[in-house]
């Protein structure tokens, strides 16, 4: 009678492990399964001042698994006066003008630039961006659509991606780039200034 259960039981036993074994086969391994480090202070971005970086990343790191991914942001007002410096550099007519200010996202626009390892690495549909704001709720989400990099050196690609963002009120998100290949997630914080009205409007 006892003959069953135990039946019963090394069945389960074996049932799990191949059920542990198979999960650890999906799992990412190597620096992916670690995660990102993070810096105890986020790091000011060297070329957006909405921006600070909280997992490293360096330009070293790309050397080692083409994981460069950095986040920018531009305000509508920057992108106003870019295209009024524009204006004049090239002499536009009023139409030309108006047009690219009408074009001109309400909340400004996010950009995203990675560097991938080989042409197929930089893939920016493998990249999905999040924003929260500072009580975990979710204020905008949106996958990359598809597109391809140029060559960058050496074995490493780059891809670029300008999103166009919802006109917020100033505030501090917090901000993720999940990339699906390298199974990594890359945090930001962005530092929303007050939105301006452009001429546009």
């Amino acid at each position: 009678m006892q003959f069953l259960p135990r039946v019963a039981r090394h069945f389960l036993v074996l049932s799990l492990l191949l059920l542990g074994a198979g999960a650890a086969l999906a799992q990412p391994t190597g620096k992916a399964a670690k995660g990102r480090k993070r810096y105890t202070f986020a790091q000011k971005d060297s070329e957006s001042p909405y921006v600070q970086n909280v997992t490293k990343n360096t330009d070293e790191e790309q050397d080692v698994d083409g994981s460069f991914t950095r986040l920018g942001y531009r305000s509508a007002t920057d992108m106003l006066t870019e295209i009024t410096a524009l204006k004049k550099l090239h002499d536009w007519a009023d139409t030309t003008y108006q047009r690219r200010v009408a074009a001109i996202p309400p909340g400004g626009a996010l950009v995203v630039i990675v560097h991938r390892q080989g042409p197929k690495g930089v893939e920016m549909s493998n990249l999905t961006l999040t924003a929260t704001d500072k009580a975990g709720k979710e204020v905008f989400a949106q996958t990359l659509a598809p597109g391809t990099g140029r060559f960058f050196g050496r074995d490493l690609y780059q891809g670029k991606t300008i999103i166009p963002f919802p006109k917020m009120d100033p505030q501090e998100l917090n901000i993720s780039i999940r990339d699906a290949k390298l199974y990594q997630t890359f945090d930001y914080t962005l530092a929303l200034p007050a939105a301006q009205q452009t001429a546009a409007e």
